[in-house]
């Protein structure tokens, strides 16, 4: 069986922050894809929860989808990465969706090598078309993939490469990055990026027919490993910020709109209450060996379905119209109260003025 030919592919180089045509791997053979259609990723209404610092300790009420890791390009079971699955949990509060990934692995951290860094990817479908397999599956070549010819093949990828980012701060998204109208991020590398098929991928805001600077990164991200200690917060002469080789587990955690500005179709749009289609992709130095862009585990052959469901309305509703129906309710009884008090009065003076003795105008 044979998985994607490549999530991404050398998504993690920095070179995406140019326009580059990047050679992939050919895979070999029918492909054949044996995925689970039942498996669904439930993204509950949670708001005010989360804080997006690569601290999971809020997330520990969340429930998650947990997926074997095999190899994209070998996915024989004996070949899963060995050291566990990934756990993937997702929820939103109206405006964010927020992302966690955790997967366990030994410390492992290079200063400025990316590919000697565990790295992580997620990727949605955008285009109707766009498949998981071929990274949105267009068939045209390098030279003739643009916005026309492989319209409707759209995906949308977020790439994560961690060896410039220091654990527990926020990269993604910054005020520099998008004055340049693009997807990049030259702090951590936690970039936004399209793609029509493996060999036609860019930054967004890029591409092979002219640069749009309306595009902007709009994903912000953290990571953490559990065998750090922080008592402060790390700063970049902290690195490495753990002794390499230690046992434990890693964490991600992202965030982006639910809706974001693009109008270029370079964005997945989530809506509450219907489905996105995701995956999701792990790179890691095995056996101290940099990882290269083709050599990544995904959690699956095919899309994932992922589920926006709206909050529970029937309590929030109660407690919205409680003032207002106590208020009613004394309001009504004040005026009851008021009206029987004022027919009581009435009837005392009436009765009062019936019972007045006559008194002849003579006898005065």
């Amino acid at each position: 069986m044979l998985r994607v030919l490549v999530f991404f592919i050398a998504v993690a180089s920095y070179g995406l922050t140019r326009i580059e045509r990047v050679d992939s791997h050919e895979e070999s053979g029918e492909w054949h894809c044996d995925s689970d259609p039942g498996i669904r990723i439930q993204a509950e209404f949670k708001p005010g929860i989360i804080t997006l610092d690569g601290h999971v300790d809020d997330w520990k009420d969340i429930d998650g989808s947990e997926f074997s890791l095999l190899p994209a390009l070998d996915p024989d079971a004996d070949k899963e990465y060995n050291s566990g699955k990934m756990t993937l949990k997702v929820v939103h509060d109206g405006k964010e969706a927020f992302f966690m990934l955790q997967v366990n692995g030994n410390y492992a951290y290079t200063k400025g090598e990316n590919n000697k860094c565990p790295s992580v990817a997620l990727m949605f479908q955008i285009g109707e078309n766009a498949t998981y397999h071929r990274m949105g599956g267009c068939e045209e070549t390098p030279d003739k993939c643009t916005n026309k010819t492989c319209h409707g093949h759209e995906v949308d990828i977020m790439h994560f490469s961690i060896g410039n980012a220091i654990p527990g701060r926020l990269y993604g998204g910054n005020p520099v990055d998008k004055r340049e109208g693009n997807g990049g991020d030259r702090f951590g590398h936690l970039v936004d990026v399209y793609a029509w098929n493996p060999h036609c991928r860019y930054l967004d805001g890029l591409g092979p027919s002219g640069n749009d600077t309306s595009a902007q990164n709009d994903w912000q991200g953290a990571w953490w490993h559990s065998c750090l200690v922080d008592h402060s917060g790390f700063v970049e002469e902290d690195s490495p910020y753990a002794s390499n080789s230690q046992k434990g587990t890693y964490y991600f955690e992202f965030s982006r709109p639910l809706r974001t500005m693009d109008r270029i179709q370079q964005d997945a749009q989530f809506t509450i209450g219907k489905s996105s289609k995701v995956s999701a992709a792990f790179w890691y130095p095995e056996d101290d060996k940099p990882w290269h862009g083709s050599a990544h585990y995904s959690t699956s052959c095919d899309w994932i379905s992922m589920d926006f469901t709206p909050g529970s309305s029937g309590l929030s509703k109660v407690e919205q119209r409680s003032p207002w129906d106590a208020a009613t309710a004394f309001s009504l009884l004040f005026s009851v109260v008021a009206f029987c008090v004022s027919i009581f009065i009435g009837h005392r003076v009436s009765s009062a003025a019936r019972t007045v003795n006559f008194a002849p105008i003579d006898n005065l």
